[in-house]
């Protein structure tokens, strides 16, 4: 409810009351009344094709375990993008992605390795591997450091024989 002005919070409030029969309602029903009042009030999606993003997974538990990975956006939509991740693709509300605002250059640079990661992600290797290239899908810049490249192309090596 916080992502409401204080006018909403209570008109939100009363009304997931009112679908919970009088009764205290549920996190569930509060969270669909928001999102209810949120798609009405129609924040504009400013997000762009090949724009890297970070998710936010908070509250969110359909993206647990992606909290902090970087996405970059293949489909915009009216209140969610979708975006491609280092294990496959998402689509993501608005208030669980924030722009890393990344120079044109630096976009295509993160998508060239995200297409690598995820080609070696899904080429099914050991539970350590897909740890590491997990951990590449969460970095907070937009190129690898040469050890990373290193390990990277050895794995991308292993996949291919």
């Amino acid at each position: 409810m916080t992502k409401l002005e204080p006018q909403e919070q209570q008109e939100a409030w009363l009304k997931a009351v009112e679908l919970a029969g009088g009764k205290v309602p549920t996190g569930r029903i509060v969270k669909d009344v928001v999102q209810r009042i949120m798609e009405r009030t129609k924040v504009p999606n400013t997000y762009q094709l090949e724009e890297v993003c970070q998710i936010l997974a908070k509250d969110n538990p359909e993206l647990r375990g992606k909290g902090g990975c970087w996405g970059i956006v293949s489909q915009v939509n009216e209140f969610s993008c979708t975006v491609k991740t280092w294990d496959g693709e998402y689509t993501v509300g608005l208030q669980h992605l924030k722009s890393y605002n990344y120079l044109p250059a630096e976009c295509e640079q993160m998508q060239v390795i995200c297409d690598r990661i995820n080609r070696v992600y899904s080429s099914g290797l050991e539970e350590s591997v897909q740890k590491f290239l997990e951990m590449l899908g969460k970095l907070n810049r937009s190129y690898l450091t040469t050890l990373e490249e290193k390990l990277l192309s050895v794995l991308e090596l292993e996949i291919r024989d």
